[in-house]
């Protein structure tokens, strides 16, 4: 009977979870399609942008490198 119980208050955890989780997600307030865009935008230039700066640097590092050896 112990792990029957145990088993019973397992999943009734995992139901309140899911139940909770649902809850939540009513809450959320989703971005519209502008809003989507703006931030589909600057989070790809913020990518362009890191990824030129390590590009660089590591040329950077590399040449000091190359001149110290």
């Amino acid at each position: 009977m112990a792990i029957l119980s145990k088993f019973k208050q397992s999943f009734g955890s995992t139901f309140s979870f899911f139940t909770d989780s649902w809850s939540e997600l009513k809450k959320v307030r989703w971005p519209g399609r502008k809003e989507l865009t703006t931030y589909t935008i600057v989070v790809m230039f913020t990518v362009v942008f890191v990824t030129l700066y390590f590009y660089i640097l590591d040329l950077g590092i590399s040449r000091i490198l190359e001149s110290v050896f």
